[in-house]
């Protein structure tokens, strides 16, 4: 593969910080993968304090990554940036999402793209006409949209909205990073995530009351939001926070390891965020709540366990399908290792930009 300087430059909510975010492990499997090919990458991040006081990754070694303050800043030092890459790529949440985006179609003579990992919340939110990262009229401005959802949401988006290459396009897994650890059994089930209004229904039925259930057994909760409110189990151990470099780890501790997934995403189907992922490449068996879609990516029984309520999950714990762990661990990771790691998603990137015609340049090449 060869590409010059400058090939992608990519506008994300978070790169440096993975503090009560998904997109930054999300972008960082991509952009490494997008190294390995050979391609260079330019990171422009919204300067916030929030994630200023949180970074993890302040100076990634894979990529470039820069800060601006304002749509002003970005104008002025990025314009020929912008101008002259390849491939142009705006994230979803943004702040002033709408701005960045004409801004991009504005200047960018390349190639010029929506990398939604949000898709059912974009999809709710234009529905509703309160999206502030993107408008309507400039789904159909753009030559590719990558959607964290695939299935039939890829074609609502180009029957109502225009898009003119909608394409499923899943979080992945650096495997460098996410591999198995072997690290003691410490936890029956853990659960990472922040937390979420629409995510807490499913984890008080599918880990806190299986925890009341089993007071022998040990749970872990490990993420950042959760209200003050919430009366934990006393076998419950919560951790406000995980870096990333301490996941595989987390994840390797426990026997199984919890996915729930949001309301708008279990509606959409389709929609595997990068925990699952995550989580299958460290060789840890997973429960899932249950959604369309989920079992195309894992097949249920051999790579992934489904509970559509606590006893499902008290029998996992307890009975014969705590014995098949290996094998349904090592399905899910082989499957994760084949399909969705971060080298994997940048060769399906390269190949969506090769499809999309060039507007100033022959474009990349594999």
């Amino acid at each position: 593969m060869n590409m010059p300087p400058d090939d992608f430059v990519f506008l994300g909510l978070s790169l440096s910080s993975s503090w009560g975010n998904g997109h930054a492990t999300t972008y960082r499997a991509l952009l490494r993968g997008l190294a390995r090919l050979g391609c260079r990458v330019l990171f422009l991040e919204r300067d916030k304090p929030w994630y200023a006081q949180n970074r993890d990754l302040p100076a990634p070694d894979f990529c470039d990554l820069d800060f601006y303050t304002s749509l002003a800043d970005l104008r002025c030092r990025f314009a020929q940036r912008l101008t002259t890459a390849k491939v142009v790529i705006v994230g979803s949440y943004v702040p002033e999402g709408i701005a960045v985006i004409d801004y991009v179609l504005s200047v960018a003579r390349g190639r010029r793209g929506f990398y939604d990992i949000d898709t059912p919340i974009t999809l709710a939110a234009l529905t509703k006409g309160n999206s502030d990262f993107i408008a309507p009229s400039q789904i159909s401005a753009l030559d590719f949209y990558l959607s964290f959802t695939g299935g039939p949401v890829l074609e609502r988006l180009r029957a109502q909205f225009g898009a003119i290459h909608p394409v499923a396009f899943y979080c992945s897994v650096d495997p460098t990073l996410y591999r198995p650890m072997g690290t003691a059994l410490n936890w029956h089930l853990g659960y990472l995530g922040t937390y979420s209004a629409d995510r807490q229904p499913a984890l008080e039925r599918l880990l806190l009351a299986p925890a009341r259930k089993l007071p022998q057994h040990k749970f872990v909760v490990a993420g950042a939001q959760f209200p003050e409110s919430i009366v934990w189990p006393n076998n419950v151990e919560r951790i406000e926070h995980l870096s990333p470099a301490e996941h595989a780890a987390f994840y390797s501790a426990q026997h199984f390891t919890l996915n729930i997934t949001r309301a708008d995403m279990v509606e959409a189907g389709w929609s595997p965020s990068v925990r699952l992922f995550e989580a299958a490449a460290c060789g840890t068996p997973i429960i899932s709540d249950r959604w369309p879609g989920l079992t195309a990516l894992l097949p249920e029984g051999e790579a992934i366990l489904i509970a559509d309520d606590t006893t499902t999950v008290v029998d996992a714990l307890t009975s014969a399908d705590a014995r098949r762990r290996p094998e349904v661990a090592t399905r899910a990771r082989h499957i994760v290792l084949q399909d969705h790691t971060g080298e994997a998603r940048a060769r399906q990137l390269v190949s969506i930009v090769n499809e999309v015609p060039a507007r100033a340049s022959t474009g990349c090449t594999v």
